[in-house]
């Protein structure tokens, strides 16, 4: 016995309209198929005439590479090899439908920093309640846009340029090369560019490695963004508002805080793995579960650390969360 996987947006070109009556015995409803499926075929045996044969050869010519696709992924970015995520194709040849996700996932980022800046900018927010809004949202709500990506290299590398080209923009607007007041003022704590830097700078590269080397199928870069979004904004509202109880080994810190980005990593994790394994990304289990409680708590542990304060807590919290991610997972 042997499975063979087609899919439906290829098997109308495969088989010509005039074979397609003829294969009836061989595959019913063949051009009907849904985008994943499988054809258990018992008892193959040589094809009887040359349309068969010639049939046949396409056919399994199609599918290995098809399931030589798959498997390069599946080893590339930790996917299971017998099943292809969906993935919501905006555009029929697949590297248009990159483009086109990349500037809309670029659109929406740039969007909602703007956003932001000009609340920072009207004093709608406190200006640390507004810098940890943004924190939250912007990593969160570009992972949602993930889905509109192909898998493989492509997809990954094509997300990776939106947060990268943010990394350049820190760069040049924290050395003074690039005057920004809005930016600065959105970002940084004291009004110093040379704050974008730091916090900015890491937060940026953590989206941007997440995307490149890890991707939609890696628990890692769930755990990892949803960390150092989630987890360590809240930490940040909360402490300040309920934060009276200190951390005896550090008077910065404060307990409730801690509290909240631990539960706030660990449900913002939650939810991606749910979101992402709706279209095949991840396979949800309790050992994944298990996993991003520990993360969470090993990342808000580090965060109340002397050392998170000094160095700063998104390049502490990020490589928490890539470490012991990629010994969980």
């Amino acid at each position: 016995m042997m499975a063979i996987r087609l899919h439906s947006q290829t098997c109308p070109k495969l088989i010509p309209r005039t074979t397609k009556a003829k294969c009836g015995e061989l595959l019913p409803a063949l051009s009907t198929l849904p985008l994943i499926d499988f054809i258990l075929i018992t008892d193959l045996s040589l094809p009887s005439s040359p349309l068969s044969f010639s049939l046949l050869v396409t056919l399994s010519s199609t599918v290995v590479q098809d399931l030589g696709s798959d498997f390069r992924d599946s080893k590339e970015h930790g996917g299971d090899p017998t099943t292809r995520a969906a993935v919501a194709m905006l555009h029929q040849n697949p590297v248009v439908s990159d483009l086109i996700a990349t500037g809309l996932s670029g659109t929406i980022a740039l969007s909602l920093l703007r956003s932001f800046e000009e609340t920072a900018k009207r004093h709608v927010f406190d200006q640390k309640l507004n810098r940890k809004l943004m924190h939250i949202s912007i990593g969160l709500v570009f992972m949602l846009c993930w889905p509109m990506f192909s898998s493989g290299h492509r997809g990954a590398l094509l997300a990776a340029c939106i947060p990268g080209l943010n990394i350049i923009r820190m760069l040049l607007i924290g050395s003074g090369m690039w005057k920004d007041e809005a930016t600065v003022k959105s970002m940084s704590r004291f009004g110093d560019r040379r704050e974008l830097l730091k916090g900015p700078l890491y937060y940026a590269l953590t989206i941007t490695v997440a995307c490149a080397f890890y991707w939609r199928t890696s628990p890692v870069a769930i755990a990892a963004i949803c960390n150092l979004c989630a987890g360590d904004g809240i930490a940040d509202i909360v402490g300040r508002r309920l934060g009276s109880q200190k951390i005896p080994y550090n008077r910065n810190k404060s307990i409730a805080g801690s509290v909240a980005m631990a539960l706030a990593g660990f449900l913002a994790s939650l939810g991606f793995m749910f979101y992402f394994s709706t279209f095949g990304y991840v396979q949800k289990s309790w050992e994944m579960i298990l996993g991003f409680l520990i993360v969470s708590l090993a990342s808000s542990f580090v965060e109340s650390l002397p050392i998170s304060t000094e160095l700063d807590d998104n390049l502490t919290v990020t490589l928490t969360s890539l470490l012991l991610g990629n010994l969980l997972f």
